[in-house]
């Protein structure tokens, strides 16, 4: 089989679970028990998220950007905080977009509402982020390692590192 041909059947299987978990945590979020619905759903979904959230977010970061320019340097850096948590809740809010507009392109692929998309895109973020570092799919990787950690430079007493053994996560 071709890798990328792999991949993509891999991405569409996490997609899948990850949705069918939404659908059965949160009660507004169904199908017509009809596997064929669901698969055509999560294959849309799929699309959406590969081709239309790239173009929507190279848009919203140029429009931050211009933003940015005219508020000017220290504002900006006054105002990045609240600016990162608001492009943090539109990426949430992006993900509830594109999953009510499956549940207008898909008949048989049902979402009610605004918040309960924004529910269900959540648990289907959190879920598709978990399976694919476990499976090694996407750029998602989760890694914890133990091992010597590297002394600090140009320390010269080293009576007081503990023998440098210490957890090492790598995000």
């Amino acid at each position: 089989m071709p890798p990328k041909l792999k991949e993509f059947l891999q991405r569409w299987a996490i997609t899948t679970v990850a949705v069918l978990a939404a659908a059965h945590m949160v009660e507004a979020i169904h199908y017509d028990h009809n596997w064929r619905g669901l698969l055509v759903a999560t294959l849309v979904l799929g699309l959406l998220n590969a081709f239309l959230r790239p173009l929507i977010l190279i848009a919203t970061v140029g429009l931050l950007g211009a933003f940015n320019f005219a508020l000017g340097l220290r504002v900006a850096i006054v105002t990045l905080p609240l600016q990162i948590l608001s492009f943090g809740f539109f990426l949430l809010a992006l993900n509830a977009i594109l999953l009510l507009l499956v549940s207008h392109l898909v008949p048989s692929f049902h979402v009610d509402g605004f918040w309960t998309a924004f529910k269900g895109g959540l648990i289907i973020s959190i879920i598709s982020l978990f399976l694919n570092s476990i499976s090694g799919t996407g750029n998602a990787r989760i890694q914890m390692q133990r091992g010597k950690a590297a002394p600090p430079p140009n320390r010269s007493d080293k009576s007081n590192d503990g023998g440098g053994n210490g957890p090492v996560i790598d995000i």
